[in-house]
């Protein structure tokens, strides 16, 4: 017995070091994202595509916790609860909101299901939330306990999937370049309209008027600074990078580098250099590369959907693709807005690393199902948001269909729980799309819905399969 219980001793002496270190790394004792951090000046120095986008999946799964930065400084009472910072917590608990951020720890909570029309749902990297991952955005006044409709001044997000977001961003900036040339061209044309159209889309137009200003009063569906922003339900992102910034402060309270400054301690809570620049930028990295949306299962029934969802005007702001002229999304730092060729550091084909389809021209097929533009969906989808007028509460950046199929629920809250609904809460400039699609006879209704179906996330591949050692494109429809 004496001689067993040396022999446990001396083993548990043994293993002890190496527990406590497993527990370190593992339990969260100290600070997740670890000692060896990516830096900015690693990524320039030459770190290969792979380990840039491994870095950036551990930025997008790593569980913040307050050794990393995670959350605000104390609350402060004489600060707007809404400000990032000082934010009150649940029962003073120091650590979560869950009403204007702080309710998650990793990017991984809101993008996890990859295929929800699969029973049970398909779990993967980069996929949406369902309806209990809704992102409740900056309220100060929330009363649901008397009235219908619930009193409630901020802004419910159903997150979207992060798949093919490098296409879009690509595209996004080739039209932001346009149309930054076309304003150099008012400059030069004064007294001249001069209409705003890239890519097919037309987003309006501006007259310079000789002395330095510039009539923006006719732009449609966009800033005046005639940037794309094709991040965020209300178009106010022009890169995920962009997006990336606010939501570290929104949702974890984790504060970039690049906005409060190396070595600050913005938010009072004891950490510094919460999130490096080179983290921010594997993270853009890793999700601007993750695949596109595909194709499944169109047959005849679902042609005929497609094709009535093009004769019934869906597809005026649905565009179902949209070309680019590059296949590489440019990576910069830092960002300016009006000019995406400023500062790149890297470039990524996006034909390989995503799987995109290439064009005639040498850029990649994007089939988005989207303008990239801002349109008034009408009064029974607008919000309540008190922080902007009337108008931009009923405005939406048009959503991308592609993957639909398996990102239910639907329309920016999520109220939608089937696409027909969907359809059917369209108003605004929408409405006479879905008046139309009402009127429909209910075979051809039932060959639209099809058609949708054949809208999936990708799950095993990118936008191309392999048979036999050949490339097929899953979007060839779209380039013949």
């Amino acid at each position: 017995m004496y001689k067993v219980g040396i022999s446990v001793l001396a083993m548990l002496c043994v293993l002890c070091p190496l527990m406590a270190h497993s527990a370190e790394s593992s339990t969260g004792e100290g600070p997740n994202l670890g000692p060896d951090r990516t830096t900015q000046a690693q990524i320039e120095a030459g770190l290969s595509v792979d380990q840039m986008i491994e870095a950036g999946g551990r930025m997008f799964t790593t569980p913040f916790n307050k050794f990393d930065g995670y959350g605000d400084g104390p609350y402060d009472a004489s600060m707007d609860p809404r400000s990032f910072g000082a934010r009150p917590s649940l029962q003073g608990n120091g650590t979560f909101l869950r009403v204007n951020g702080l309710d998650a720890q990793t990017c991984l909570e809101c993008h996890f299901i990859t295929r929800n029309s699969t029973i049970p749902a398909t779990l993967g990297i980069g996929g949406v939330a369902g309806a209990g991952g809704s992102v409740i955005f900056m309220p100060s006044f929330v009363d649901v306990a008397e009235s219908q409709p619930g009193k409630f001044n901020g802004r419910l997000i159903n997150p979207p999937f992060l798949f093919g977001s490098g296409g879009v961003e690509l595209v996004a900036k080739e039209m932001t370049v346009r149309l930054q040339q076309l304003r150099a061209e008012a400059f030069s044309k004064p007294s001249i309209r001069v209409p705003l159209e890239t890519k097919g889309v037309s987003f309006g137009s501006i007259v310079a008027d000789g002395q330095g200003g510039l009539d923006t009063s006719e732009v449609e569906g966009m800033d005046e600074d005639l940037v794309v922003r094709p991040f965020g339900r209300k178009g106010e992102f022009a890169t995920v990078r962009d997006f990336d910034v606010a939501a570290m402060r929104f949702h974890f309270g984790m504060e970039p580098v690049e906005e409060v400054g190396e070595g600050v301690d913005g938010d009072g809570d004891g950490v510094g250099d919460e999130i490096l620049v080179g983290e921010l930028s594997v993270l853009h990295i890793f999700n601007t590369n993750l695949p596109s949306p595909v194709m499944e299962g169109l047959d005849m029934s679902a042609m005929r959907g497609l094709a009535a969802f093009v004769r019934i005007g869906c597809a005026f702001c649905h565009r179902p693709f949209l070309n680019s002229e590059s296949r590489s999304l440019a990576y910069a730092y830092p960002e300016i807005d009006t000019d995406p060729g400023a500062n790149v550091y890297y470039e990524s084909d996006l034909s390989e690393t995503a799987g995109f389809t290439l064009n005639d021209n040498g850029g990649i097929l994007a089939p988005l199902f989207s303008d990239l533009k801002r349109h008034d969906m009408g009064s029974q989808l607008k919000e309540s948001f008190d922080l902007v007028d009337d108008q931009r509460n009923r405005e939406f950046i048009t959503a991308r269909l592609w993957g639909v199929r398996d990102t239910a629920p639907y329309l920016h809250d999520g109220r939608a729980l089937t696409l027909r609904e969907a359809i059917l809460l369209h108003g605004g400039e929408a409405q006479n799309a879905r008046d139309e699609f009402v009127s429909l006879p209910v075979d051809r209704a039932d060959h639209v819905i099809a058609f949708l179906y054949c809208l999936r996330t990708p799950v095993d591949n990118p936008a191309v399969q392999h048979e036999n050692g050949d490339r097929i494109d899953r979007w060839s429809v779209f380039s013949e």
